[in-house]
């Protein structure tokens, strides 16, 4: 009995048996998925800015709840964006600028702005002293770190952050003593070019800073304040490698803190029955001394032995 259907084989084919290299192998190394990050661009909402309730900070950064930030981010930037601006360092909050060395080395944009702190992220310790002999003319203080890679600087984020956090707090104070007025400090993040490392720092700082903002927040932030800057992969792995180390140490904060709260209140219950407890014992004793109860009466006399026969 023949069948209607006509059976094929391989060897009907004479190319059958190779394989489709396009599609079913690959010979590149595994990858972590592509971060996305919308650029900015004219239709573009940019996230609000808003500082946190409760930073992880060890100075006192209330004052920064205070502070307007809702104008700060540009909604037109592409449109005023010109290739020199490169050159030049952008603010990215009132008290945080990112630019390049060449930035630190613009005296005049120093003095006009009132930076307080250069602060520089560089690869070794003995680079960029052109930049930062300049700028101890002008400002009261300056620092570096030393980076030599992109994977270190993970380990340096809280580091950057409490730098900066420490200047404006102390400079604030510090102009507040001398001349009665609040003066709020101002930081100067610059690496070689301002795009990479030095915008990490500055992406880092908003992620810890400021309140419900992860890190494609943060890059889009610095992207629509400095056109130019640079995430690749690495960066924006890093970034996010960060924002989980964040969400992490929060979670055990917040835990810790609900922990706490129900320990003192188990305490104040525990202190609240001993003082109830006392008091029955105190009334006790006092029976005592009066004489028998009341119960030691009703029951004198009676004879209380089980299985009794009738």
């Amino acid at each position: 009995m023949t069948s209607l259907r006509e059976e094929t084989a391989l060897s009907d084919f004479g190319n059958a048996h190779r394989r489709k290299l396009n599609t079913d192998y690959t010979y590149r190394l595994p990858t972590p998925p592509r971060i996305v990050v919308p650029p900015p661009t004219l239709a573009n909402d940019m996230p609000g800015l808003v500082v946190g309730a409760s930073n992880e900070s060890e100075v006192d950064l209330s004052f920064m709840n205070d502070l307007n930030l809702e104008d700060i981010v540009q909604k037109n930037t592409l449109i005023e964006w010109a290739y020199e601006r490169r050159r030049q360092a952008q603010m990215i909050l009132p008290w945080l600028y990112l630019g390049p060395m060449v930035a630190a080395k613009d005296r005049a944009f120093l003095e006009r702005e009132g930076i307080t702190m250069a602060f520089a992220i560089r690869a070794q310790d003995n680079s960029m002293m052109g930049a930062l002999n300049a700028s101890r003319e002008i400002c009261a203080e300056v620092t570096t770190i030393e980076v030599p890679t992109f994977h270190q600087l993970i380990g340096r984020f809280a580091e950057t952050t409490r730098i900066i956090n420490s200047h404006v707090a102390r400079y604030r104070q510090h102009s507040l003593a001398t001349t009665g007025q609040p003066t709020l400090g101002k930081v100067l993040v610059f690496c070689e070019s301002g795009n990479e490392k030095s915008a990490a720092v500055v992406a880092a700082y908003l992620m810890m800073m400021l309140n419900d903002f992860d890190f494609v927040k943060a890059m889009q932030v610095c992207q629509a304040q400095r056109f130019c800057v640079n995430f690749d992969d690495v960066l924006k792995n890093i970034l996010r490698s960060h924002w989980d180390i964040l969400q992490a140490r929060r979670s055990v904060a917040q835990t810790n803190s609900l922990l706490v709260q129900m320990n003192g209140l188990l305490g104040t219950a525990k202190q609240k029955r001993g003082i109830d407890i006392t008091r029955e014992d105190n009334d006790v004793d006092m029976e005592d001394d009066m004489g028998p109860s009341d119960d030691a009466l009703r029951f004198a006399g009676r004879d209380s032995t089980p299985f009794q026969n009738r």
